[in-house]
């Protein structure tokens, strides 16, 4: 079996989140779902990079120590990353043990061989970035990538000899074109750094504790970037007894990273792995930066306004399948791209509310309305030769764009056959036949052409959209969990049972809803700063006889809507085990129906049931509460099936 090993950069948990930062990982994670639907041994890597200056600075300046301030921080990354429904396979963190092992194993190897000596360093650190810059690559005296001050630093450090690698590193971009992309990467690699000579690197710190300390001087700590590049192989295992993954899986086939980072991927990392004498990766692909107003999106400027750039919000407001298609549609991939509220919404409603959408919805309606089940496709058109073939050209096109990591592209493919689809259906004017006894079998055939558009569709989408694909095919009694190998006119079998569908997505007045969140931010600014709780009394113990009449239960959630009577309610259809149950739940404000199907939760399966604002509750989905009053639903920390009991 083909294997694809995929990596994110490992991300600095700051808690400051804005939609910039999922672009890569929602990629990746687009791209890890299309290789298992081709059948292929996937594994994708994501995770944090936790030690360093910026962390012990801050832990210290909050009284906390390092770890102590860095573990809450990604609890918060791994809570975005499930709102987007990112598959990863392993979440790697820089303090993890297994990875603070290699990082030393890999020091005390490159000491060995006298690819790391020591001497004395003096040049300018840029604390945020975690990098070092000589003078003449400062832009104005700040740093170049970020634009912050720097300081001046000199202390006692090793070295690693990258300046020996340099002649290896420029034959590797002559010999091997794909190894970085795209084109502009290796001019920038070639005119910036490699032209002008490299110098060896620093690759320890004194003045730093909160880092690896290295095996042959433990004085000194290991610097934050190869200790963050490491995690590409110590994820699998390098340098252990239990090295199969590493083994299958290296090298990896992508490293995908922001631009801003290409330097370290593709010419430190390549040399440390050089001088280890290991393969090096396949490819690297720097993509470009998120902008808005021609600026990086920064939670630091004005340009970062909540209440459209953060994920949490996005989601919560829009759902998941728009925030990821948005990212994975509008972007240009390898360029920058450009972020609005207006374009936002205007994608959500020109592609997933008006085309795929109201495609569905309008076929499933067709189909109930006019038959029993569905039809049987009988004598075809010209008309219906082209849907079929269009159909089945689909899928080459798609990957076609996916083994180029074009998934803006991929995704026009997509919906150039849902818009072609809707058009077929204002060319045959079905409703007319529907009126016509006589055209009966006309209608059926029509009415088939359309359910095959979406089944096929909404299995290609499968890597974009998480949820919306799902929907489609068991609205068909098709299996949800089918690969790209069905993707071909003519699998639907007539007499399949055909479910409507209410519409996937909904449509935004964009002026309208731009101007409500304008309020709800305006307010939030308003609103004052609230006191702090009052103390609560301790609550009467209870007896473990008194705690064992409570029955909890795992729940997965298969439907779910709003309470027609309420702001604050949500009404989901809970499957525990072989039943299904109605469950009321006052967390409209925090989660929409989009989010909530597909969840598992934990849900009280004793409780007396009661009607909430005429609707039956059987039961309670438990959820922890902060300081602030917010909500987040318990859920099993593995995948464990619905109706497992909870001790």
């Amino acid at each position: 079996m083909k294997k694809f090993y995929i990596t994110t950069p490992i991300y600095y948990p700051s808690g400051n989140w804005h939609i910039g930062h999922c672009y890569t990982t929602v990629i990746c994670d687009a791209l890890a779902r299309f290789h298992k639907l081709m059948g292929e041994d996937v594994y994708f890597l994501t995770g944090t990079d936790e030690h360093g200056q910026k962390v012990e600075k801050e832990a210290t300046k909050r009284g906390v120590t390092p770890r102590g301030f860095i573990d809450p921080l990604v609890g918060r990354l791994q809570d975005m990353w499930r709102l987007l429904d990112i598959g990863y396979d392993r979440f790697i963190r820089t303090t993890d043990e297994d990875h603070i092992r290699c990082v030393q194993k890999v020091y005390q190897k490159l000491y060995d061989s006298g690819d790391i000596y020591k001497a004395e360093y003096e040049g300018y650190y840029c604390t945020p970035c975690e990098a070092f810059w000589t003078e003449a690559q400062l832009k104005n005296g700040k740093c170049p990538d970020c634009g912050r001050d720097v300081s001046l630093q000199k202390e006692e450090s090793y070295f690693f000899r990258l300046s020996k690698y340099a002649p290896r590193i420029l034959k590797l971009y002559e010999d091997n074109p794909a190894f970085l992309q795209p084109k502009s990467r290796v001019n920038e690699m070639v005119n910036n750094f490699l032209k002008a000579g490299l110098n060896d690197f620093s690759v320890s710190r004194t003045t730093v504790k909160w880092g690896v300390p290295l095996p042959f001087d433990e004085k000194h700590t290991a610097y934050v970037w190869i200790d963050a590049l490491l995690n590409y192989i110590s994820a699998l295992g390098y340098g252990t007894d239990g090295d199969e993954r590493y083994k299958k899986y290296w090298p990896a086939d992508l490293h995908l990273v922001g631009k801003e980072i290409v330097r370290f991927h593709a010419i430190v990392w390549p040399a440390i792995l050089m001088a280890l004498g290991e393969p090096l990766p396949k490819q690297i692909y720097g993509h470009g930066w998120l902008l808005i107003g021609g600026e990086k999106l920064s939670k630091s400027k004005e340009n970062a306004r909540p209440e459209l750039t953060d994920p949490y919000e996005l989601v919560k407001r829009y759902g998941a399948d728009a925030v990821r298609y948005y990212l994975l549609r509008e972007i240009p991939f390898g360029s920058d791209g450009e972020y609005t509220g207006e374009r936002f919404l205007g994608r959500i409603n020109a592609d997933l509310a008006n085309d795929l959408g109201n495609l569905v919805s309008r076929t499933t309606a067709m189909i109930t309305q006019n038959f029993d089940s569905l039809p049987a496709c009988g004598e075809i058109e010209p008309l219906d030769r082209e849907i079929e073939e269009m159909t089945d050209a689909l899928f080459p096109r798609v990957k076609d764009a996916m083994d180029r990591l074009n998934a803006p592209e991929a995704l026009e493919h997509i919906f150039a056959l849902v818009g072609r689809a809707n058009k077929y259906i204002d060319e045959t004017q079905p409703w007319l036949l529907a009126k016509d006894p006589g055209k009966k079998e006309r209608l059926g055939t029509v009415l088939y052409h359309l359910a095959e558009v979406c089944r096929v569709s909404a299995i290609l989408l499968k890597p974009f959209l998480t949820k919306a694909p799902a929907f489609i095919l068991e609205s068909f009694s098709y299996p949800a969990d089918v690969g790209f190998g069905e993707a071909k006119f003519g699998s639907l079998r007539a007499g399949a049972q055909v479910r409507k569908l209410p519409p996937l997505f909904p449509r935004y007045d964009i002026r309208k809803e731009l101007s409500e969140v304008e309020k709800l931010l305006a307010s939030a600014k308003a609103e004052p700063s609230k006191p702090p709780k009052a103390e609560i009394s301790e609550k009467a113990e209870i007896s473990i006889d008194d705690f064992s009449k409570i029955e909890l239960k795992v729940g997965e959630v298969i439907a779910c809507e709003k309470v027609q009577k309420s702001e604050k309610l949500l009404h989901e259809t809970v499957r525990v085990g072989e039943e299904v149950r109605s469950v009321v739940s006052g967390i409209a404000k925090y989660y929409t129906p989009e989010e909530m199907v597909g969840k598992r939760v934990v849900l009280v399966t004793n409780l007396k049931p009661v009607k909430l604002c005429g609707v039956l509750s059987e039961g309670m989905i438990l959820c922890a509460e902060d300081g602030e009053g917010n909500l987040s639903l318990l859920s099993p920390e593995k995948a464990v099936e619905s109706g497992a009991k909870i001790r």
